[in-house]
């Protein structure tokens, strides 16, 4: 559309098959890094001067819930370039600030295009940005709305006044859910590892390296490890609510104790009993460690508790995986067969 400081783009607020596929692969991880919105200023429906101002950050996942959740709404749009991170994380990496906040709205000329002197903010902007010195910058007011998107429109027709609900921030099992996929597909690296490693070492024996033995001893480590991951990134944010303990790393080391006891109540007639504490106390550590990885999505931490956790619990799940990988070479040479 046509305005005083040139044409603004109208924003579709249905996805089409390419958004949700875009959707699909971000939730994956895959183009996470990468998934984009130019920023600049954006229209939606047919805004006037009056109309609202809200800002958002750059990532296009939070982008295309942003435009559904807008759908028959008339306002503007900056869109604040956050280097393709969510507004809480971006908030928190001081990429959704008050310097990015002023820049781009002196960039896109907002002081040209509407006649009040106001705008919008998401909630979990917060901690990233000043009001009164975005203010002192840029003379517009700024207003916190509501954490949730889908919130927007009763919040505008509220006379921007957030109730109770609005403000408070929930964690429900489908939000959960939506986390695990990412957090699997990014894990190949490390599997890849650390199997290359127990390979090379469960070769090791009293003939110095043995690719048989190397290969025999590889499956009770696939399943050790399939044990851990399912416990750490899928037990953990699943339930969540209920696990105790305020660590997440002691949650994932609960669930990964059940794990590694399903394990050796499976094959524990199959493998000996070194071997199987080393199984033992990698599922453990490795479910530990991976439940750490949600530390920074949940509403439930602090950048200061997740630092004061791993700072206590890596060296622990280091140490355990020291012993097992060092209990399983011992094994070795009280193994019988190849």
């Amino acid at each position: 559309m046509t305005t005083p400081v040139g044409d603004v783009p109208r924003v579709q607020t249905r996805r089409l098959a390419g958004d949700w596929l875009g959707t699909a692969l971000a939730r994956l991880g895959i183009i996470r890094h990468r998934y984009t919105v130019v920023p600049g200023l954006y229209a939606f429906g047919n805004p006037t001067p009056e109309s609202p101002v809200l800002v958002t950050a750059n990532y296009k996942l939070t982008f295309d819930i942003l435009r559904e959740d807008l759908a028959g709404l008339d306002l503007w749009l900056v869109v604040i370039d956050t280097r393709s991170i969510n507004v809480w994380c971006a908030a928190g990496k001081d990429l959704f600030s008050t310097g990015e906040v002023v820049r781009r709205l002196q960039a896109v000329r907002l002081d040209q295009l509407v006649s009040h002197r106001r705008v919008i903010l998401p909630q979990l902007a917060a901690p990233g940005v000043t009001a009164r010195e975005v203010k002192r910058a840029t003379g517009f007011s700024v207003s916190f709305g509501p954490i949730r998107s889908g919130d927007i429109a009763a919040y505008l027709a509220n006379g921007m006044s957030a109730t109770p609900s609005m403000r408070t921030a929930t964690f429900p099992l489908l939000e959960r859910l939506v986390l695990i996929p990412v957090e699997l597909v990014l894990l190949w690296k490390t599997l890849l590892l650390s199997f290359l490693v127990m390979f090379l070492l469960s070769g090791l024996g009293p003939g110095i390296f043995s690719f048989a033995a190397a290969l025999a001893r590889l499956p009770g480590f696939a399943w050790a490890t399939l044990a851990g991951v399912l416990a750490g990134h899928v037990a953990v944010p699943l339930l969540l609510p209920w696990l105790p303990f305020r660590a997440f790393s002691a949650k994932g080391a609960l669930t990964g104790t059940v794990a590694a006891a399903v394990l050796a109540a499976a094959i524990g007639g199959r493998v000996a009993g070194l071997e199987l504490v080393t199984l033992g106390l990698w599922s453990v550590s490795l479910s530990s460690f991976l439940a750490m990885n949600f530390s920074g999505s949940t509403p439930y931490t602090s950048p200061s508790g997740v630092e004061w956790e791993m700072r206590r619990a890596i060296p622990l799940q280091t140490a355990a995986i020291v012993a097992g990988a060092v209990l399983w070479v011992i094994a070795a040479f009280f193994r019988e067969g190849p």
